[in-house]
């Protein structure tokens, strides 16, 4: 049982772990609201990673990972997940603009 410090970190290597054996990978979330800790863990029964954190922004973290993880077990474990994390769209649209007055 291994915690990761670093969230890019853990990213990395829970989608490895999930592509080496995508049927035996388990992806488990664990809140306790009286700590307001929230435990991330995924395991494929040889090697278990998990992050611990006690941050409210965290949980946008976890939606992308949470994304990340519904592409992999959809599309299958060659997919390109570059679309569920959300920075290529970031990177492709265009600023919008305002509702203000007009100049």
């Amino acid at each position: 049982m291994v915690y990761i410090e670093s969230w890019d970190e853990f990213v990395e290597r829970t989608v490895q772990l999930f592509r080496a054996d995508p049927h035996s990978t388990r992806y488990v979330t664990k809140y306790r609201h009286c700590d307001g800790k929230l435990v991330l863990k995924v395991t494929d029964n040889r090697e278990c990673l998990k992050f611990k954190t006690d941050q409210a922004q965290d949980a946008k973290k976890m939606e992308k990972l949470n994304n990340i993880f519904f592409t992999l077990m959809s599309r299958g474990p060659d997919a390109d997940i570059t679309e569920a994390t959300g920075k290529e769209q970031a990177e492709q649209q265009p600023a919008k603009k305002g509702r203000g007055r007009r100049q």
